[in-house]
């Protein structure tokens, strides 16, 4: 562990917890607890679990023509967000790739709340910074707890009970043990979950509060990556970097209709070209999930191959399922081999280990739409 690694509002909280902390984003945070990444894993599935992303950057815009100024940067309709309504969004360069993926939340006409990950964070601001007209960026310090897992609805409805109108993807300000929180049905687990904004002064007391219930318990980095996994979720570095376009990491899905081809407010984002044009013509790349032949993981960085053994991809993300009970992965596959089905070889440690194009997610995300 680095001596000057950052620590999060909730470091003694994980010692005290039997956290295993390691460095993570410039960041100490616990990659287990005594329970092991599997009994997390299953516990969020289950029941409740607790993860600190208090690492992670909150930034407030505002302004006049903040709405203008974001969408481009932003391939999103942000003029078409209500109040508190959120969006996964990606910021793009001149080139098309992805900067960062990140959450905005509409909290007033013209005031967004962003939530940018860790390791990006500083680049994103200087980014924003640079391209942002006529409005104020304002760098909020405070923490973020992300309370996820089939139960999590009714621990925070006894908390606050208004919450429990809450649909994915929307938000709410609520006054929690004397706390003024921003809680928003969002996560990154593939369960119904919330993730609470709040004073870093008050979030250990919170975070007390909600372990004080059985049903909850603290969770690590390496559950929250096996279960991002299995929902088919990108990690930021790994899925998808500058080098990588929304289109080619199968992110179609963030790009508003009205900003692609003959959309009413087409392109006009940072890229826009180059996404466009892959829209229309295809890439020469593609992400895709993969289910794995026998139990030995394919690790990122493993070359794919053809039966020809011709390298045609390339692994970001792999490991072991816990919920399916079998080894999975995403990466990136030269065009014609993303179809679904399509079976291609993993090298690990030299060894060729068979594996096969499959559909995302690889578990049904529970996600609470109303």
């Amino acid at each position: 562990m680095k001596q000057d690694a950052l620590k999060t509002p909730l470091y003694d909280l994980h010692l005290e917890q039997g956290g295993k902390m390691v460095p993570f984003a410039g960041y100490a945070m616990p990659v287990q607890y005594s329970a092991g990444i599997v009994r997390e894993h299953q516990h969020t599935r289950d029941k409740i679990g607790i993860f600190d992303v208090s690492h992670m950057g909150q930034l407030l815009v505002s302004g006049a023509d903040v709405v203008a100024e974001l969408e481009k940067l932003l391939p999103i309709d942000v003029a078409a967000l209500e109040i508190d309504q959120q969006c996964y969004a990606v910021l793009t360069n001149e080139e098309g790739g992805i900067l960062d993926d990140l959450i905005v939340t509409r909290w007033a006409e013209q005031e967004f709340f962003l939530v940018v990950n860790a390791a990006t964070a500083a680049g994103d601001i200087a980014h924003l910074q640079k391209h942002l007209r006529g409005c104020e960026l304002e760098v909020l310090s405070r923490a973020l707890l992300a309370v996820q897992g089939p139960q999590a609805k009714d621990l925070l409805a006894e908390l606050a009970p208004a919450t429990q109108q809450l649909t994915f993807m929307r938000g709410m300000r609520a006054e929690i043990l004397g706390c003024d929180c921003y809680i928003t049905r969002s996560g990154y687990t593939g369960e119904d979950g919330f993730e609470v904004s709040i004073a870093a002064s008050e979030v250990e007391t919170f975070a007390r509060e909600l372990l004080q219930d059985e049903r909850a318990q603290m969770i690590g980095l390496g559950a929250r990556d096996t279960l991002r996994l299995e929902a088919g979720l990108c990690l930021y570095g790994n899925d998808m970097d500058s080098s990588t376009t929304p289109v080619e990491a199968s992110l179609l899905w963030s790009i508003s209709k009205s900003r692609r081809a003959d959309g009413a407010k087409s392109g006009g984002f940072l890229g826009a070209d180059v996404v466009l044009d892959q829209i229309a013509s295809g890439t020469s790349k593609k992400r895709v999930g993969f289910s794995v032949e026998g139990r030995m993981p394919v690790r990122a960085g493993a070359d794919i191959i053809d039966e020809a053994g011709n390298i045609v991809g390339k692994v970001t993300s792999g490991g072991y399922g816990p919920t399916l009970g079998a080894a999975i992965g995403m990466g990136y596959v030269d065009r014609g081999y993303e179809k679904i089905g399509t079976g291609l070889q993993a090298l690990v440690r030299g060894k060729a280990v068979a594996i096969s194009v499959a559909k995302m997610p690889f578990v049904p995300q529970r996600y609470y739409r109303g």
